[in-house]
């Protein structure tokens, strides 16, 4: 057993999985094999390729893991908060998730490393669009398309409330039988727009900004209708929100990150609620914690992507 608050990396092959009561530390163990180890760890990893849930896959478990305990001294604040919101969203009613996901999630932005990664990033210019989202109808079909290319479709606030208002018309008309999502551009959606970072500096009210005006929560409401194509770049709210459709289409070129773990925070656009429902919050906080690139075919044999396709862009 290795310890180093807030992290405890466990060598499952010497040591009997056992019960632990510590919430405030990132728990990962690792072995040669997967095992039956419970529920007590945050990321199980092993040398066995194509490990299967929850286990996670690499060349050198102990190195990686080694890895991960770097990572959460980095950033042990949001580290221990994105462990602590996945844990307790397993008991939660779906909505629940995502009112626990931005409460983490604002605290984090009145923290200490969030601060420091907005002073260190580089200005970044707004790119506003007029119609950052387009909606077409065909019969009982809705097409949703993200349409800020300059972008790379990053969702700006803008963005965002245009996407709610096409998301409340499927919610609202159940004669829609099928909701394409896509991404026009180079890219499915780049996350959130980084030129909006910072600027609002009231946590309290960005939380119910946050729960008020939210698409993942409409689409736990239409998800089962939802087609979701993904392309290029699907970094931060790009893959959270895909992964409630019921069905999800990758093109070879996809590559799935999570970032924001780096900039001090959580997922913030409903991914601690959506991915643990087709990967497991073991893998969720693995892609998390570490922002590694996922490739469509790594999605795909993760399960986070139903199938790999050709081109999806809107």
């Amino acid at each position: 057993m290795i310890l180093d608050p807030p992290f405890l990396l466990v060598d499952l092959d010497r040591e009997a999985p056992h019960r632990m009561d510590s919430t405030d530390q990132v728990r990962v163990g690792f072995a040669a094999e997967p095992t039956e180890v419970g529920e007590d760890f945050d990321v199980l990893l092993t040398g066995v390729p194509e490990a299967p849930r929850p286990w996670v896959a690499c060349a050198d478990p102990f190195t990686t893991g080694r890895r991960l305990g770097w990572l959460v001294g980095r950033r042990p604040a949001a580290s221990v908060a994105l462990v602590q919101v996945l844990r307790m969203g397993t008991a939660l009613a779906p909505p629940e998730r995502l009112v626990v996901e931005s409460l983490a999630y604002s605290t984090l932005q009145g923290g200490a490393d969030f601060e420091a990664w907005l002073a260190a990033a580089p200005a970044r210019t707004p790119r506003p669009a007029d119609s950052p989202v387009r909606l077409r109808r065909q019969g009982d079909r809705l097409s949703v398309t993200l349409d800020r290319p300059r972008a790379r479709n990053a969702m700006d606030a803008a963005t965002r409330d245009a996407l709610c208002e096409a998301l409340r018309v499927a919610v609202a008309d159940a004669s829609i039988a099928r909701v394409d999502l896509y991404g026009n551009g180079p890219s499915f959606c780049s996350g959130g727009d980084l030129s909006e970072f910072g600027t609002s500096r009231d946590p309290a009210q960005a939380h119910l900004v946050r729960v008020h005006r939210s698409p993942a929560a409409l689409l736990q409401r239409c998800g089962a209708r939802v087609t979701a194509h993904l392309h290029g770049a699907c970094v931060g709210a790009g893959i959270e929100l895909a992964a409630f459709a019921n069905r999800v289409l990758a093109a070879p070129d996809t590559v799935i990150r999570l970032p924001e773990i780096e900039m001090g925070l959580i997922p913030g656009a409903g991914g601690t609620a959506s991915l643990p429902v087709r990967i497991g919050r073991e893998r969720t906080a693995y892609l998390a914690l570490t922002g590694d690139p996922l490739t469509a075919e790594e999605a795909l044999e993760w399960g986070l992507v139903d199938e790999v396709t050709a081109s999806a862009e809107g």
